[in-house]
């Protein structure tokens, strides 16, 4: 008879933690990938570049092509989510202020995405 502890992995356990206490901290955006053929977490690499009037966010894709990535964003977070034959991605990031999604313009070149926003109006005018 086989012992269902066999199949449990300990790290595994480790990775729940870290993301339970990480998404208590930061509002349920964090996401572990705890799969995958390249094992231990996330192998995208992704930077945010905030200047006075724009949101860029580059992200590492090798491998993937163009027509598989997609990308939503709601003004305050964008999710990259991407399929290559040798992994899958699915990155949540957070922006660091509200952008306009409707600016969106991307770009995709060797392996490497860039998206920018413009930054949204802190408040409208209100005319009576």
């Amino acid at each position: 008879m086989k012992d269902d502890r066999d199949d449990h992995d300990p790290i595994d356990d480790i990775l729940r933690e870290i993301e339970r206490v990480m998404n208590e901290m930061m509002g349920d955006d964090v996401h572990i990938d705890r799969g995958g053929s390249a094992g231990f977490g996330s192998d995208l690499h992704l930077d945010v570049h905030e200047t006075d009037g724009e949101i860029r966010v580059v992200a590492d894709l090798p491998g993937v092509e163009k027509d598989a990535i997609d990308l939503k964003c709601d003004g305050e977070v964008l999710t990259v989510s991407a399929a290559s034959d040798r992994r899958d991605y699915e990155e949540r990031v957070r922006l660091p202020t509200r952008v306009d999604e409707h600016s969106a313009a991307a770009t995709y070149n060797n392996g490497v995405l860039e998206v920018t926003f413009e930054r949204a109006d802190d408040s409208a005018d209100i005319d009576l």
